[in-house]
């Protein structure tokens, strides 16, 4: 197995100073952020070196990553404008599913891993994730629930205050199905 990477060794608040320095610089510059982060590393009592080549592999694949996850969202958000709350289930379905394969390749990421190279922080993230999209699921479920009962109790004053009979009322209710 091979050793890890130096990017990946980094302490969780300097990966974090340096995704966000490669977007700020357009994942460019990287003689300038290899002496940075070299110097931050030094001044954290760090011995641990990273080289510009070292950094720029590390951030072309972040920038891919950063690319697919833009694609995504935006894809997301003009899928959900698309369709209708009706479709508010099938859409969290889909994307719990996404969310599921990326776990999936992630822990098998974590797999080949020994027992101390394997980051905590990465499986309490990914489960994170899952948590707010049940969550997330479970809300547009109780809305959903929540517009047909005001619809229901809308189309029951409609009956009965004459604005449409019982008959008319009993297929609305079929058609919008909430009966």
């Amino acid at each position: 197995m091979p050793p890890p990477r130096k990017v990946d060794l980094l302490p969780a608040e300097l990966k974090g100073w340096l995704q966000q320095s490669l977007r700020a610089r357009g994942f460019s510059g990287y003689d300038a952020l290899a002496e940075e982060l070299n110097l931050r590393l030094e001044e954290e009592g760090l011995e641990l070196r990273i080289r510009k080549s070292a950094l720029h592999a590390y951030g072309q694949e972040y920038e891919e990553f950063v690319k697919y996850q833009d694609e995504a969202s935006a894809w997301a958000a003009g899928w959900m404008q698309e369709q209708g709350l009706e479709e508010e289930a099938k859409r969290h379905n889909v994307l719990f599913q996404m969310i599921t394969t990326l776990a999936f390749k992630v822990m098998q990421a974590q797999m080949v891993k020994a027992g101390e190279e394997i980051d905590p922080k990465e499986l309490h993230f990914l489960g994170k994730m899952l948590k707010d999209v049940m969550a997330s699921s479970g809300i547009r479920e109780t809305l959903a629930r929540d517009l047909r009962k005001a619809q229901a109790a809308r189309l029951e004053a409609a009956v009965a205050g004459g604005d449409i009979d019982a008959e008319a009322a009993a297929k609305a209710r079929r058609i919008l199905g909430f009966e």
